[in-house]
């Protein structure tokens, strides 16, 4: 792999990692495209480890709360209203990674490497979700009790599962988790955060689970290339992310739906 494929691997895994169009199914895409079969997976792990330091460094203030709030949990200090909020905030995180990690290892033990024809089929699922999430988002949210900064456990365990559902490349994590969300009660802006923090162990356990081939990634690669790549990522992620923000906050995740079906339906018929 040259420093140029690369960085156009870090480039679309930057922004696809945060707008829901699926990074993993772009990468695979491109990869194909560039006649790259040998890449190790621990290279898009890589890539993903890149942009999770995006997530970190645009919600460092709520993580660092988080932190707080957990090390006050373990010694057992009274809280207060606010306080059990975060409390609820990071069971629910905690919940959601058990059930994404199960999914997870089920995922990759039974289904393996996907042709691109079913990767291009994700994208269509993805589309779907985020057409359905727009049209129901405000009828369910009606009916539902909402909770302003952090969600239920039920509903931590249901945005575990699409997460989980996440790791089929193809399928947008972002827009899975988000669009589950909302289906559920959660508030936009809360979706989207939670949907971004709940991924940083997630990307986390499966960094250290593909550790194991460091070696076999650097004698392929090389060291140049995988560090323009995730350079290349968390600019691009830092940029998408910000931008995701403002998109949910006014529910336009369904205008990527007009871009994920028609390469769905090309990858379908010509790949």
């Amino acid at each position: 792999m040259s420093v140029f494929q690369s960085i156009i691997l870090g480039i679309l895994q930057g922004f696809a990692e945060f707008l829901p169009i699926s990074s993993s199914g772009h990468l695979a895409l491109a990869q194909h495209l560039f006649g790259l079969s040998d890449v190790p997976l621990l290279f898009d792990v890589f890539l993903h480890l890149a942009t999770l330091c995006a997530v970190v460094l645009f919600f460092h203030k709520k993580i660092a709360k988080l932190f707080c709030v957990f090390g006050r949990m373990l010694m057992h200090k009274h809280p207060d209203e606010e306080e059990l909020v975060q409390r609820r905030y990071i069971v629910g995180v905690i919940l959601a990674t058990i059930v994404t990690g199960g999914i997870g290892i089920i995922v990759e033990k039974k289904l393996g490497e996907l042709p691109i024809k079913c990767i291009c089929i994700g994208f269509l699922f993805t589309s779907v979700l985020l057409i359905i999430s727009a049209a129901m988002e405000k009828r369910i949210q009606n009916r539902c009790t909402i909770y302003a900064k952090a969600p239920s456990w039920w509903q931590s365990l249901i945005i575990g599962f699409a997460q989980g559902i996440g790791t089929l490349p193809g399928v947008s994590r972002s827009g899975s988790t988000i669009s589950w969300a909302l289906l559920c009660g959660v508030t936009r802006e809360v979706a989207g955060e939670f949907s971004f923090i709940a991924s940083i162990p997630a990307i986390l356990g499966a960094f250290l689970l593909e550790l194991k081939d460091l070696g076999e990634m650097t004698a392929s690669i090389g060291f140049a290339s995988v560090a323009s790549g995730c350079i290349a990522a968390f600019a691009c992620g830092i940029i998408a992310l910000a931008w995701l923000m403002k998109l949910i906050r006014r529910g336009k995740l369904a205008w990527f739906a007009c871009y994920l079906i028609p390469v769905g339906i090309l990858g379908i018929l010509f790949l």
